[in-house]
């Protein structure tokens, strides 16, 4: 007797809802999207115990009549693809056909629906699979499904299911995810207990993320777009640019129309891991690596290791160039230029980074930064030293020159200074108009205006502008204005070396050998002269100019070791970048160091004529600003 049967097509059907039903909240996402591609305009759910008990979606969608309702239930039955010629250009967000057989198999279901042109609607009662009951009846156009006693008949599945609040928290963050991606469109999800979700319909992607996520959040972030493959324009110290500028190479002509917006975070704001970071490609919610990715290199610099910004990214691109038929639950892609989208999304992120330059603030007494659910006038200039007072400082001036004259600043035994940097803003409330409210950022204009008043322990310059009041990191500014010199020099070939009295001899160990094999032809580029000095050594002759003797062993050790700890190969242009990082940090001004005003002066001058003033090259950040709305806020005239 053989060994190979058919299985039963009710085994087959439970086992293929396994791929497309995994929880409460995959239902839900299924639902959702068949409304979505139905054309509905208002989309309601109701859920109860979490989604386990009950799941009840609502729709005025276009419907449908006696017949395609019995069909739709037979699977890969689909409106939405006609040949095998129609994967190749996928414009729906579902087409497998397979949504609500599965839905059916594992539970109880009842579909009501009614086409517009029909007079009088269909309801159907489907469980596990089996179809109970069909009647006709009085209905509004558009469809309702009720999914009762999830996984009832497939016990194992049912208990790995986690507890109400968890299944809740899902099904809540599926659809805001899709009311980002539809603010046209009105959402609304109920609950025995109120409504974590409700989305009128409104005009734009912002005022979208104000509804949903508060002033607090949107304040925190950065628009930009809709931006076009043709006006990407890579940095000029991007490796991309040099590239497509030696093979004088363009997006493909299937490609000039990919269109990329939404919102990204400020540098202060960082979190702990990816979860805030959402993709959507033609408004199709992904998880996708090669985008991950990007997104993380737009920060490279801005944001420390290991930390991770708030992103809502959406891509609009030709369907013929991105394959969404390549995972059941259809949450991955493929691109058909994968190297050309990360390369444009990376380069055009950074752009708008280094374009916004947003600061970082630090309001007294402001909440911590508002979670984004997992898987928003004065001008009078400042004329004395009250708000330093205020902030718990008193202002002393040492007996010196009246060309050298600078201040000190040091904490008062009275007041305890509040110097936690929020994620507050400083911009006007949204309330009135949320698309005119602009994020706060700083100009290089604005950084210009800087008077420097003096320093807090000789290592924070204390500056006013008719802004507010400014606090700067002198270590992290001078390595700003180091990083991006160094980067110039080194593009333009004119990197300043110089030689060390006594050869350094370096040793290494096999894995930092192999480190050294990968970068040493980029070490000599930027400065430095090696030569192999016997097994696993290498002697050090010259080091960029601004970098101590005493400092070339830490630098070259801490470099790496940076790289050999993460564990994968640099691209020519990251490494460049950390050579540069390593370089700045050890040739900047260090903490504890008196400056007079001129130096204080040339310092500020200076880090507003670079690119990205507001972040040091490894993401920490270099001023800090209090608004004249939180001055004025703090001293009650407002």
């Amino acid at each position: 007797m053989g060994r190979i049967r058919i299985l039963p097509e009710i085994v087959a059907n439970k086992i293929a809802a396994g791929e497309i039903v995994e929880r409460p909240s995959s239902v839900v996402k299924e639902l959702l999207e068949n409304s979505l591609d139905a054309g509905a305009s208002h989309f309601r759910l109701e859920v109860a115990a979490g989604g386990k008990q009950r799941i009840h979606a609502v729709d005025d969608g276009c419907g449908m009549g006696r017949d395609d309702a019995l069909l739709a239930f037979e699977r890969h039955a689909t409106s939405k693809l006609r040949s095998a010629e129609d994967l190749l250009s996928i414009s729906t967000l579902g087409f497998r056909g397979e949504a609500l057989p599965s839905l059916g198999a594992v539970s109880r279901l009842t579909l009501e629906t009614r086409s517009q042109q029909e007079p009088s609607g269909t309801r159907l009662e489907i469980a596990g699979g089996r179809l109970l009951s069909v009647q006709e009846a009085g209905l509004p156009a558009g469809t309702a499904i009720t999914v009762s006693d999830l996984f009832y008949n497939i016990p194992a599945r049912r208990k790995f299911l986690r507890s109400e609040a968890t299944e809740l928290s899902h099904i809540t963050s599926v659809v805001m995810h899709y009311s980002l991606a539809y603010p046209e469109i009105a959402f609304q999800l109920r609950t025995l207990s109120g409504e974590p979700v409700n989305a009128p319909a409104v005009d734009s992607l912002r005022e979208r993320v104000f509804q949903l996520f508060g002033e607090e959040l949107l304040e925190q972030l950065v628009q930009f777009g809709p931006l076009t493959a043709e006006s990407f324009s890579p940095s000029p110290n991007s490796g991309e640019a040099k590239t497509k500028k030696l093979e004088n190479k363009e997006p493909p002509s299937e490609m000039q129309s990919m269109r990329l917006s939404g919102f990204l975070s400020r540098p202060q704001v960082q979190k702990l891991n990816r979860n805030s970071i959402y993709t959507f490609v033609n408004r199709r919610l992904i998880r996708d690596r090669v985008l991950l990715h990007a997104i993380q290199e737009a920060y490279h610099n801005i944001l420390p290791r290991h930390s991770f910004p708030v992103a809502l990214l959406f891509l609009e691109m030709p369907y013929e160039e991105v394959d969404v038929n390549v995972h059941p639950s259809k949450v991955e892609v493929r691109f058909r230029h994968q190297a050309l989208v990360h390369n444009l999304v990376r380069d055009a992120l950074r752009e708008c980074l280094t374009a916004a330059k947003p600061v970082s603030t630090f309001p007294a007494g402001a909440s911590q930064a508002p979670e984004l659910p997992r898987g928003p006038s004065p001008s009078e200039p400042v004329r004395d030293a009250a708000p330093v007072a205020a902030a718990g400082f008193h202002l002393t001036q040492p007996a010196l020159p009246p060309q050298a004259q600078s201040f000190r600043f040091e904490p008062t035994a009275a007041a305890e200074p509040r110097m936690e940097v929020t994620a507050a803003s400083a911009a006007a409330p949204i309330s009135e108009s949320p698309s005119a409210n602009i994020p706060p950022a700083v100009s290089n204009s604005e950084l210009s205006e800087l008077r420097p008043l003096g320093q807090i322990q000789e290592s924070f310059i204390v500056a006013a502008s008719p802004s507010g009041l400014w606090l700067i990191d002198q270590h992290v500014a001078h390595e700003r204005i180091l990083f991006e010199k160094f980067l110039s020099q080194r593009e333009s070939g004119t990197v300043e070396s110089q030689r060390l009295l006594m050869p350094y001899v370096l040793r290494l160990n096999a894995s930092q050998q192999a480190v050294w094999d990968q970068i040493h032809s980029e070490l000599e580029a930027a400065g430095f002269e090696v030569e192999p000095f016997g097994q696993n050594t290498v002697a050090v002759k010259a080091a960029p100019g601004g970098v101590k003797a005493d400092d070339v062993e830490k630098l070259l050790l801490e470099l790496v070791e940076s790289i050999e700890e993460e564990k994968r190969a640099f691209s020519p242009e990251v490494v460049r970048h950390k050579i540069a990082a390593s370089v700045a940090c050890h040739a900047a001004i260090k903490v504890n160091t008196p400056l007079e005003q001129r130096k204080m002066e040339w310092l500020l001058s200076a880090l507003a004529a670079t690119r990205f003033p507001m972040s040091c090259p490894h993401g920490r950040p270099i001023v800090l600003k209090y608004g004249m709305r939180e001055i004025l806020k703090a001293f009650h005239r407002i």
